[in-house]
């Protein structure tokens, strides 16, 4: 098998992965292991089999005479244009331990985040798909049989029963064109999505809702800081750091607010004055943080301090979360609960009312 087969490079080598690789590689290589036989040693221990294969073609290429960061270069999109120039500074340096164990924080801080959020979207996911499946049963296979008997009642319905006669008639006759419809849309949208404009106005619009903005905002700053703090530590340039975290950003606007600020520092200006003309994205905190770290000259540290309190405080939105909607998951249902037995009833109740 070549190791550029398409069946290959359809594989992912997951977080997990990366983690025991910088952490197993930087203690090998502070106890003095040669970086091929550390190479070759991971590889036969992974269990992952592109990450195996990965170190064996690695240790294969430093054989051959290439640097650690020229080989990494290759896989730059299995482990990401930060690792690659980070493992590159650290060797130029000669501080290739200390980028590895740099790197091994960040990865697993990035990887606790994520893993935060999605457990505390489980559980919502799983009532707002159990609440979906038991309304579409409702309205396909329960409202039919006591719509037909409300049909037949002689008296005037309610407003909310012929609403609801409304709803199911058009669920019976349409249903299938309207879930077409609706497949339809929902493919149109992640089309849009991707694209660089479809993705910009999606990203805008997230970061105006109540709930999720605030949520958005600091898992962003979190890897913004930390991912600053990781390539100034490493000595690379701040024009070049501006770059690289602007690509492993998860929010286009947060992108292009670090893009569009690279031209600026080429300028002579601070990131404190150039941060500041993005209010919405960079709260007052995080300014002044920064304003002290330039003066100071300790910005990779002030960073790694915001780093770990936008991590704390996201570890704690997503603890409280699932406590934050469950009861408006509960209001909804009970919503339509009532919204539903209300237009069963009140026909009922009216011609009992005639008797």
């Amino acid at each position: 098998m070549k190791i550029n087969d398409w069946f290959f490079k359809l594989q992912k080598v997951p977080i997990t992965a990366k983690i025991f690789l910088l952490q197993n590689l930087a203690i090998m290589i502070k106890t003095g292991i040669p970086l091929t036989e550390g190479l070759r040693t991971l590889g036969e221990q992974t269990k992952n089999k592109k990450l195996k294969l990965i170190l064996n073609d690695l240790g294969e290429k430093i054989r051959q005479g290439k640097n650690f960061g020229e080989g990494l270069a290759e896989y730059q999109r299995d482990f990401g244009e930060l690792f690659v120039n980070m493992v590159k500074a650290g060797e130029v340096s000669g501080q290739l331990e200390k980028v590895l164990k740099e790197l091994y924080g960040q990865t697993k801080k990035d990887h606790e985040i994520k893993t935060k959020v999605r457990n505390a979207l489980i559980y919502p996911t799983i009532i707002v798909v159990a609440m979906i499946g038991i309304g579409l049963f409702v309205l396909f296979f329960v409202l039919p049989n006591i719509i037909s008997m409300l049909s037949d009642l002689q008296v005037q319905l309610p407003l909310a029963t012929r609403i609801l006669i409304g709803i199911s008639n058009v669920a019976q006759k349409h249903g299938i064109l309207l879930v077409a419809a609706l497949l339809v849309l929902l493919a149109a949208a992640v089309k849009i999505g991707r694209t660089k404009k479809g993705k910009y106005f999606l990203d805008a619009f997230f970061l105006k809702l109540p709930v999720v903005s605030p949520i958005i905002q600091k898992i962003n700053l979190a890897r913004m800081a930390r991912s600053l703090s990781s390539l100034i530590k490493t000595d690379i340039d701040i024009v070049n750091t501006l770059d690289i975290t602007s690509r492993v950003l998860g929010n286009s606007l947060y992108r292009r607010a670090l893009s569009e600020s690279i031209d600026k520092v080429k300028k002579g200006q601070k990131l404190e004055s150039i941060f500041r003309a993005y209010p919405k994205l960079f709260p007052p905190v995080i300014i002044q943080m920064i304003a002290v770290g330039e003066e100071t000259g300790a910005l990779d540290e002030i960073l790694e301090n915001l780093a770990g309190f936008y991590e704390e405080e996201i570890s704690e939105t997503m603890d409280t979360l699932p406590t934050i909607i469950e009861p408006i998951l509960m209001i909804l249902i009970a919503i339509g609960v009532a919204g539903v037995a209300l237009a069963v009833m009140m026909p009922i109740y009216s011609l009992t009312q005639n008797f």
